[in-house]
């Protein structure tokens, strides 16, 4: 019924916002004889504040149209190069051929935001890559018919994937994803698979959510997985394709999300609010251009958000050494080729720092000579992948890992 009711009262909002929306433009425009009143530009702003609040924020596009490469510019076009019901897998394609560049898939977190959270992290690569990246899709958009999806699914597609680009992949994995993409390298190595990932570099994520925990590591230990299952997961209403597919709705993680720092979104809700009656469209752009990546938020399986919460961050299977894919026991020591990087935030309070180092512990057969760990002072969990301290500092660091693999 939550997802239902949120549904209708974003549809009973509408009006109003098409209605403020009209107001705030009459309450502006140099000719409208309201704007000379006092007080219409304060009107005005609340008005468009109201609009961003209560608005629906599509799936952000990439907009990666170009890059540089030695100093020229190149045009770059998305391509989905495979496609399954849960994802796809794609290829930011370059207009230039560079045969020598290391080959790097970027697994995405399936977490609440759509892959395009990752657009810095992408575009840091580009340069002196072939990128690909997995594009995971809604799951209210997933119909019912197409079957469930959980945390053993989520590692066959990483195994798909790159078996997919075959040799020689580099696989980036951002927050989230460390568990799987660890545990797929794990089956690959034990497999011997000929697309075993020649490096593996872990960027902010649970590998032992034992260590230092975190405000979400927290609360799912607080609760008990039938707590999750009663409270946090919904079906699908109509008229979406998924209708009456089990998910854990975006709304519900970006609420989490919001208070966790709630006192900086309301500052800057209020920065909006005085930029746009004063008329600085520059910090309003900036403003609205961070969040509506921030806002636009997607569903997840619950299936596979359950698996996460019990087998991740409940009772750590993976750091414990009791992890199974598809019943067979996860074998970290099996990964002797691979080279392996991991990246924390100093300041990360969704991953803490040495959570994520800890996958050194478990990869006991990794040379040392093939082994990387980089904490990135001043930044917290976002500032890891995106921003000043990735371009300047961190993405340097992997691209150096990548080439010495």
């Amino acid at each position: 019924m939550m997802y239902f009711a949120h549904e209708m009262s974003r549809a009973a909002l509408m009006p109003i916002r098409m209605l403020t929306g009209a107001q705030s433009r009459l309450l502006r425009h140099p000719q409208s004889p309201l704007s000379s009143l006092p007080g219409a530009r304060s009107l005005a702003s609340a008005y468009g504040v109201f609009g961003d609040l209560t608005r629906r924020y599509p799936k952000p596009a990439f907009n990666l149209h170009t890059t540089i490469c030695d100093g020229e510019q190149v045009d770059v076009q998305e391509v989905i190069v495979k496609r399954n019901p849960f994802a796809q897998l794609k290829h930011f394609q370059r207009s230039t051929v560079r045969p020598d560049d290391p080959k790097l898939l970027i697994v995405a977190p399936l977490s609440g935001h759509f892959a395009s959270l990752l657009r810095g992290t992408v575009e840091a690569m580009l340069p002196a890559h072939d990128v690909y990246i997995t594009d995971w899709r809604d799951a209210c958009r997933v119909p019912l018919s197409v079957g469930d999806f959980g945390l053993d699914d989520y590692i066959d597609y990483v195994i798909d994937f790159l078996d997919h680009l075959g040799p020689d992949t580099h696989v980036l994995a951002v927050c989230q994803p460390v568990v799987p993409v660890l545990a797929a390298t794990a089956i690959m190595a034990e497999d011997r698979h000929p697309a075993t990932p020649r490096s593996l570099a872990l960027m902010s994520g649970p590998i032992d959510g034992r260590i230092d925990p975190t405000e979400p590591c927290e609360l799912a230990t607080k609760h008990s997985l039938g707590w999750f299952k009663r409270n946090l997961i919904h079906p699908v209403p109509a008229p979406y394709p998924g209708a009456m597919r089990k998910v854990y709705p975006g709304f519900l993680q970006l609420a989490g999300f919001i208070n966790m720092n709630l006192d900086r979104h309301v500052g800057a809700y209020r920065e909006l609010f005085k930029s746009l009656r004063e008329g600085q469209s520059d910090k309003v752009n900036r403003h609205r251009e961070f969040y509506d990546e921030y806002l636009a938020v997607m569903d997840l399986p619950a299936t596979y958000y359950l698996d996460t919460i019990q087998r991740v961050f409940q009772e750590f299977h993976l750091a414990r050494g009791c992890f199974r894919y598809r019943g067979r026991r996860v074998n970290p020591a099996a990964i002797r080729d691979t080279a392996l990087m991991t990246i924390e935030g100093a300041k990360d309070d969704i991953s803490s720092p040495g959570q994520t180092r800890a996958a050194h512990d478990l990869c006991i057969n990794v040379p040392d000579a093939r082994r990387v760990h980089h904490v990135q002072a001043g930044v917290g969990h976002y500032g890891v992948f995106n921003g000043s301290h990735w371009r300047g500092e961190i993405s340097p660091r992997l691209q150096a890992f990548i080439r010495s693999a």
